[in-house]
């Protein structure tokens, strides 16, 4: 299906858009690639309708941070640690990777978001060891249609904690030759592994690497015992934050820490779920609020969750309450510190500020591209609509979006994505995981790596980057 005009009939718009609101029923016009015009019953058109009578339209979900490369694993680390998550993963299966493997992961991860309403994912490459690793990556994420961020992570031998190998040059290498504009749906980031995982003077290194290129940079920082080396203080002290960065995690990084980030205009991307599964610790939502800081969401890997946005938004409120109400008197508050408006806008304005794509994305505002769900409100589960962002953060999931456009092509519509991407996506993601586990079997030091849910990697022993 090529672009043209489009018009959405009818249905409850949530624009996310603080100055336009939302509208219980209302048209959206799409010319090309861009929202043109929003509004209650827009008149006759020369453009081709959706009906979206009963349903809610919304701006495409934004996923800030995604290892998209595990995509075929997924389920295997379900009841692994955070360490045993290092050496499973990182000292283990990924360098069982080809380009080959690279290119169905990155394929099967972002059709998977693409199906579930997330149209812009933040792809956290941190498998690509060669050039061809890379490049079939980035063919990936291109090939799915979806609109992503490629952070380039460099590879495994990058991961040999703490690392004093510098961030692989190949990057200069992409940039040349895959992201000459920046009009590009797929476009490209650094991604860091910071004073957690690599030395001091290697972190100020591949900054000014990242800076050298303007590329924004994203790393993670607070996840479980690593995080409590205040990360955040010791990049600080080299004078190295800056707007350009964003902090995944957060968990045990100090409030004074957050505080830090909100002033250098840095923002935070944060996996509620995965970090209480992993034991990254307790989710830093509400500090970073208190911080100054709106965070985006991140599905982060789908070796152990889900890979839609729904749960994540989910796990982000439930987790905030409970923490707001374990305080002594909490019980008199007069109001909840986090609403579901809240946590819609983590997954999709504020997510793209997170990213740096809110001049692009993030909300159904006439001029930005046209990256639209449109969920089926129709459903039992939502029937009837009575507070549509709260009924779609508490009972909405994957099922339920119907249609999805990126950049004003309809991806997917009456339930199913159209070609036949997700017939591809399943065979190769399936043929992959089998070569991998194959390699796996083959090599002594990961003879127990199985599936089925019985392999526990020894945890990689935490020593924290000096």
């Amino acid at each position: 299906m090529t672009r043209g005009r489009i018009i959405i009939r009818n249905g409850t718009v949530v624009t996310m858009d603080p100055f336009l609101g939302d509208f219980p029923r209302a048209d959206v016009l799409i010319d090309g690639d861009v929202i043109v015009a929003i509004g209650p019953d827009l008149g006759p058109m020369d453009a081709e309708e959706i009906d979206a009578d009963g349903k809610l339209v919304i701006p495409g979900f934004i996923d800030t941070h995604r290892h998209t490369w595990q995509s075929f694993l997924r389920g295997i680390a379900a009841d692994w640690t955070l360490g045993q998550y290092m050496t499973g993963l990182h000292l283990g299966l990924s360098g069982m990777f080809d380009p080959d493997d690279t290119y169905a992961g990155n394929f099967l991860g972002a059709v998977e978001a693409l199906d579930s309403g997330i149209t812009t994912l933040v792809d956290w490459s941190h498998n690509v060891d060669t050039p061809q690793h890379a490049d079939a990556a980035i063919q990936g994420l291109t090939d799915s249609g979806l609109r992503a961020v490629f952070a380039h992570g460099g590879g495994a031998r990058m991961y040999q904690v703490p690392s004093d190998v510098p961030h692989d040059q190949d990057v200069r290498r992409i940039r040349e030759e895959h992201f000459a504009s920046e009009d590009q749906l797929v476009t490209l980031a650094m991604a860091l592994r910071g004073p957690q995982y690599s030395t001091l003077d290697v972190t100020e290194s591949d900054l000014r690497l990242a800076r050298e290129l303007g590329l924004s940079v994203t790393l993670h920082v607070g996840d479980g015992e690593w995080g409590r080396s205040r990360p955040v203080t010791r990049m600080k002290q080299r004078g190295l934050l800056g707007p350009d960065m964003t902090y995944v995690h957060c968990n045990t990084v100090k409030d004074d820490e957050l505080v830090d980030i909100a002033r250098s205009g840095g923002s935070a991307s944060i996996a509620p779920d995965i970090e209480m599964q992993m034991g990254h610790g307790w989710p830093a939502t509400g500090r970073l609020l208190d911080a100054g800081v709106r965070p985006g969401l991140s599905i982060d890997t789908c070796v152990s969750n889900g890979g839609h946005m729904f749960g994540t938004m989910r796990a982000t409120l439930a987790t905030q309450r409970a923490i707001d109400n374990d305080v002594p008197g909490a019980s008199d508050l007069a109001a909840v510190s986090l609403t579901s408006r809240d946590v819609l806008s983590f997954a999709t304005l504020d997510g793209a500020r997170t990213c740096h794509l809110d001049h692009k994305v993030g909300s159904l505002t006439p001029g930005k591209q046209a990256d639209i769900v449109i969920v089926d409100a129709t459903d039992l589960g939502l029937t009837p609509m009575n507070n549509p962002v709260g009924q779609l953060v508490y009972a909405a999931h994957p099922g339920q979006v119907e249609t999805v456009l990126v950049a004003g092509l309809v991806v997917k519509a009456d339930g199913k994505l159209l070609g036949s991407v997700s017939e591809s996506a399943r065979r190769l993601g399936t043929q992959a995981r089998d070569r991998v586990f194959a390699r796996a079997a083959a090599t002594s030091a990961l003879v127990d790596a199985a599936t089925g849910g019985g392999w526990m990697p020894s945890p990689l022993v935490t020593e924290v980057a000096g």
